[in-house]
């Protein structure tokens, strides 16, 4: 993919982080100048349109006025959908149109006249946003179908499971000679126990086009049943797109989602969906994070194609697909593009040369489509530059921000961290020694031009930013089963902040091949406390919406959790009447023992990397429980999980 690179220059005015109203200056605006109105340059955007905001939703003699500028034509940019009128007008988006220029139109001459209009407060050019991946897939051509019931201890048929170490690391040295035990998302114990989806849940894929029809996806599709059983030609559901059955072209205006185009479709889309929802336990190809487990039970994938071959990846694109996602269901947008995070000197001055693309982005932040959440969940990649930062718009602090790491569990040499970077996750890596293989990379589905079998390996935070948004996805599936409510703010932030120790592992160097085969080196501790939170756990994210506290213990090694935390400062003291844990909990972790509680410790010995829950049980008011013809205490319970791991954190109670 064409790399595109622009910079900016600043303005005065824009949008507010957290709400759709603007909260501007009067003084400022009373007479803005014809300069401080282009918000940006024309610098790596599209030669013949701007996008242009009105004072108010525009009259017909001030469109006619636009048209009497040397323009071809002038349309909405967001088309208005019956009932989210209200919200459109909160967020300002009856007030952006797309202008036309003709052929022998000069853009800054537009632009200048445009801005020159008493009831025009903005003129942007259409920049380009750039993946955050090489586009370089690399072609699985194994057997993709299973031959027997279970491939791994994961419980899912599918064959390409065993491959996906992502999902559980045991430290195969065949796929990186560094395989890092643990190294993983920690979610077998998640699809064992709680949830592997919800079909009522929707993720879109605001990507390249994703092959609707890969048997692998076919299934866990979005399928708006309005177009695919109605006339073809006619926007029979009236959300303003034509023929739009599993998301909506935006490159091309066309219902026809495309996805192996030869001019450089890389099959970004399809690999990044297949991450997020690929069916499980199929009996064919791969797992995915929020697939489902077999019985239709999937989130449910929305194609929102920006990118189509070397075209597209617009702000107006970008703008019209979040818009899209946020009218049609979807509750999540997965994001794998932005632009590079050093063109800005912080988020005002981002969202500031930017404002038609982040009112799209306020606008679904503020649109509720489930039970669970009051609004949208938006996830970036935190990009492939090796910079220290993030790149723009995933850097913005209310949206989730993903770098990426390999099966060394360790920072891989291409990804983006420092400020703006929340969280990591798997990416992959293809250099790792002893290279003799892309398994260290991530292995997921791909069209059948990139790869016969269907299947291929790409990398970058690209491929980590999917593992979060199916997370994401597996949280409100939970959440909705346990009839949880939150907020938008309250869900980022137990996403966000449930994650295993990182830093820990920052010593050192790095060794890893270039891409012309001679070994490279980078020094880890430039990486300290600048990967977010650490690494992201579905299990603790669990855990979170359950309310249930969740420690780590060190795998194979007997010690004591404090569980202090829990039963108050005088634990200690606390008679304890029993440990229980199930037969299927203690299989998970391999317990050597029972659990048993001392001096407010909880004695457990865990042998299995896994995920469980004990219950607790203890006499609150004395040594014994009162009732009947004895004065005693009050019988309290509580609930904690244990994650056993194969590397002990600095915060998980492990004493």
């Amino acid at each position: 993919m064409t790399k595109r690179i622009f910079f900016f220059v600043m303005i005065l005015s824009g949008l507010g982080l957290y709400s759709c109203q603007q909260n501007l200056d009067e003084s400022i605006l009373e007479a803005p100048s014809v300069e401080s109105k282009i918000i940006n340059t024309k610098s790596g955007s599209v030669p013949d349109e701007l996008l242009v905001k009105f004072d108010s939703a525009p009259t017909e003699d001030q469109i006619s006025a636009i048209l009497a500028t040397d323009i071809a034509g002038v349309e909405r940019l967001f088309p208005s959908v019956p009932g989210k009128e209200k919200l459109e007008k909160e967020c300002e988006l009856d007030r952006w149109y797309v202008v036309k220029l003709g052929e022998m139109s000069d853009i800054d001459a537009v632009a200048q006249s445009i801005a020159a209009k008493t009831f025009i407060t903005a003129v942007e050019y259409d920049a380009y946003m750039e993946l955050a991946s090489d586009g370089v897939v690399y072609p699985y051509e194994g057997p993709t179908v299973a031959t027997k019931a279970a491939m791994s201890d994961l419980g899912f048929n599918d064959p390409l499971l065993v491959e996906q170490w992502n999902y559980l690391n045991l430290g195969d040295m065949s796929v990186a000679s560094t395989a890092y035990a643990g190294g993983d998302i920690n979610i077998k114990d998640t699809w064992r126990d709680l949830t592997c989806g919800d079909p009522s849940i929707i993720v879109a894929v605001v990507d390249e086009g994703v092959e609707y029809s890969h048997p692998d996806l076919a299934p866990n599709m979005w399928v708006n049943e309005a177009e695919k059983s109605g006339v073809a030609g006619k926007d029979d559901d009236g959300n303003g797109y034509v023929d739009d059955v599993y998301g909506y072209n935006f490159v091309e205006n066309t219902g026809e989602i495309n996805f192996d185009r030869t001019d450089n479709d890389t099959g970004h889309g399809t690999h990044c969906a297949g991450v997020i929802g690929a069916v499980n336990n199929n009996g064919i190809g791969v797992s995915s994070v929020a697939g489902g487990s077999g019985n239709g039970d999937g989130v449910r994938l929305m194609s929102c194609q920006i990118f189509s071959g070397l075209s597209g990846g617009t702000v107006s694109t970008i703008s019209r697909a979040v818009k899209y996602a946020a009218d049609n269901g979807a509750s999540i947008i997965s994001c794998s593009f932005g632009q590079p995070g050093a063109n800005y000197q912080g988020d005002d001055s981002y969202i500031s040369r930017n404002a038609a693309e982040m009112a799209a982005i306020r606008y679904f932040e503020n649109t509720k489509n489930n039970d669970v959440l009051d609004g949208g969940v938006v996830i970036f990649a935190s990009g492939n530059a090796g910079d220290p930062y993030a790149s723009y718009p995933g850097a913005i602090n209310d949206i989730i921000c993903v770098s990426a790491f390999g099966p060394d569990y360790l920072p891989t040499y291409y990804t983006n961290y420092g400020p703006g970077c929340n969280i990591v996750a798997p990416g992959g890596e293809a250099y790792l020694p002893p290279w003799t293989s892309f398994k260290a990379m991530i292995i997921s589905t791909v069209p059948k031009k990139e790869a016969e079998s269907g299947y291929g390996y790409m990398q970058g935070t690209s491929m980590a930013c999917p593992h979060v948004s199916g997370i994401a996805a597996l949280g409100i599936a939970y959440a909705k089963k346990l009839g949880k409510k939150f907020t938008r703010e309250e869900f980022n932030t137990m996403l966000v902040s449930s994650a295993n120790d990182f830093d820990s592992r920052l010593n050192g160097t790095k060794e890893y091949y270039k891409m012309d085969g001679s070994p490279g080196s980078i020094s880890l501790g430039k990486f300290m406390k600048q990967m977010g939170t650490g690494s992201v756990d579905a299990w603790i994210f669990m855990m979170k919406i359950e309310g249930v506290p969740c420690l780590t213990a060190e795998m194979g090694k007997k010690g004591w959790v404090d569980v202090s935390e829990y039963f108050g400062t005088s634990s200690k003291n606390l008679t304890y009447l029993s440990v229980e844990v199930s037969d299927k909990d203690r299989e998970a972790l391999g317990l050597a023992a029972d659990p048993y509680m001392e001096y407010g410790r909880l004695y457990i010995h865990p042998t299995k990397m896994g995920s469980g829950k004990v219950t607790i049980k203890a006499v609150g008011g004395g040594t014994v429980v009162g009732g009947g013809d004895v004065v005693g205490g009050m019988e309290i319970t509580q609930e904690v999980s244990i994650i056993s791991r194969p590397f002990k954190v600095n915060n998980g109670g492990w004493l």
